[in-house]
Order: structure tokens, then C-alpha cells, then sequence
């Protein structure tokens, strides 16, 4: 009885674990187009209490976040998107890891995405 138990926890686990990191592949899609439809697209990837660490700085909320995505916005020069590349990408339940680079803009770049409810809570950042 007690394996039977051991089992279906675990199984109920792996299941969990499946759906969570089917959530995280979905939202981190969706905020890779969203940089194509613009800031308020961006900005639906995010919620209230969200925040995004940076080396130099926390921008926490929505207001704080759509500042930070509107300046990266309007400091993309022309030939960065068409340089854009992933790299490597990890997804596991509700953490999604990508490295990425756009040369000669950006030589590398690392996001660390932490997902809940269909939502992005904390995300990391660092670029050279």
C-alpha cells in the first residue's frame, strides 16, 4: 500500500512538473514575439508584484518593468533584431533560462525567467 502511495505521488509529481514547464515554454514564447507587437504586449507577460534583477538595479511592479522594457526598446539600433539569435535555452516547471545574442549590439546575454500562474514574477538580466 505504501509503494501504491509512493507511486502515485510520484507520478502526480512528474504530471505537475509537465504542466508547469509547459506554462513556462508558453509564456516565455509568447514574451519572445511580444517584442515584435510592441510594450503593452511585453507588458501582459507581467503582474503587479513582478520584478526584474539586474546587476545595477530592481525594477519591480508593472510601472517600473514598462520603463525598463521601453528604454531597451527605444535603444535598439537598426540591424539588432535581424541579429538576434538564442543560443541556449533551459526550461524546468517554472524556470525558464536563456542565453542569447544580437553581435555586434549584444556579444552575450542571459535571462532568467520564474513563472506562476501564467505570469512572469522574477526575471534576472545581464548583457555585454
Amino acid at each position: 500500500m505504501a509503494l501504491t502511495l509512493s507511486l502515485l505521488a510520484t507520478s502526480s509529481d512528474a504530471a505537475a512538473g509537465e504542466q508547469a514547464t509547459s506554462a513556462t515554454e508558453k509564456v516565455l514564447a509568447h514574451h519572445l514575439g511580444a517584442f515584435a507587437k510592441g510594450l503593452d504586449e511585453l507588458m501582459r507577460d507581467y503582474v503587479a508584484t513582478s520584478v526584474i534583477l539586474t546587476h545595477d538595479k530592481q525594477y519591480r511592479g508593472v510601472a517600473e518593468i514598462r520603463g525598463f522594457f521601453d528604454g531597451f526598446l527605444k535603444g535598439v539600433k537598426p540591424g539588432f533584431w535581424e541579429a538576434f539569435k538564442i543560443n541556449a535555452q533551459a526550461i524546468d516547471r517554472d524556470v525558464a533560462y536563456l542565453v542569447w545574442e544580437a553581435k555586434p549590439f549584444v556579444n552575450i546575454a542571459t535571462d532568467t525567467l520564474v513563472v506562476r500562474h501564467k505570469k512572469i514574477v522574477i526575471q534576472t538580466f545581464t548583457a555585454a
